[in-house]
């Protein structure tokens, strides 16, 4: 994320950057920002002297009022669920009034609809803050537009190139070589942390095998099992 703010050097009208980054502290830290700040940074939602408890009481009474306006069923967890989603990265525009989350994901790229399923599901899991966004913007009459992009890699460092660069010039990284950069050192750094993990999982398999397994994802386990023709052995009485 950090390195998309970074390199992300296009200018608005005023001669200016045109996108803000505000969730991308350094390149190990960001900020995961919560609906609040999203909503106050666009002017959508005030936020008000801490402990007061207001803060919330209006939040779930807009969530309320977005949900019942478009029939949606809901209940005091679902609203308690919307309120603590936190994408991974914020991208905004103030002169068009834009607002981007951004998701990025690693993915297990064993089947071949991989990157369209993760990407559905990522789609699911914030289309219902999108559109509650957009409510208040339309409600508020404020012009401010909201949408998701995602950055999706797979464990073996597969993407959609075509539509990573495309994504990465969308907000910005007009710079051809710039982009090719960011997507090679996205593969690596996928590849080297798949390769951490696994290192990680044969150590403990040969040392703590259950364990190992409780902590592990089911699919990681079985699959790197079949492939490096791994059998578990019983217990040593």
């Amino acid at each position: 994320m950090f390195s998309i703010r970074k390199s992300s050097t296009e200018l608005n009208d005023a001669s200016e950057p045109r996108w803000h980054f505000p969730s991308a502290l350094s390149p190990e830290a960001h900020a995961e920002w919560g609906l609040y700040k999203i909503l106050e940074y666009m002017g959508l939602h005030e936020i008000l002297p801490p402990r007061a408890g207001k803060n919330r009481a209006k939040l779930r009474k807009d969530i309320e009022e977005y949900h019942i306006a478009y029939a949606i069923d809901f209940n005091d967890s679902a609203i308690d669920t919307f309120i603590s989603r936190r994408p991974d990265g914020l991208a905004f525009d103030k002169e068009k009034k834009l607002c981007v989350l951004m998701e990025y994901t690693r993915a297990m790229d064993t089947v071949e609809d991989w990157a369209e399923r993760k990407e559905q599901e990522k789609n699911d899991r914030y289309g219902p803050l999108l559109g509650f966004i957009n409510h208040l913007s339309h409600r508020d009459k404020s012009g401010w537009k909201a949408s998701q992009t995602n950055f999706t890699t797979g464990v073996r460092g597969s993407l959609h190139t075509n539509q990573f660069l495309t994504r990465l010039e969308s907000l910005g990284v007009k710079n051809s070589n710039t982009r090719e950069a960011i997507r090679n050192r996205t593969v690596q750094k996928t590849l080297s942390m798949s390769d951490m993990i696994l290192k990680f999982f044969f150590i403990a398999l040969n040392s703590k095998t259950d364990w190992t397994l409780q902590n592990l994802p089911t699919e990681i386990v079985t699959k790197n099992m079949e492939r490096f023709n791994l059998h578990l052995q019983p217990p040593r009485l």
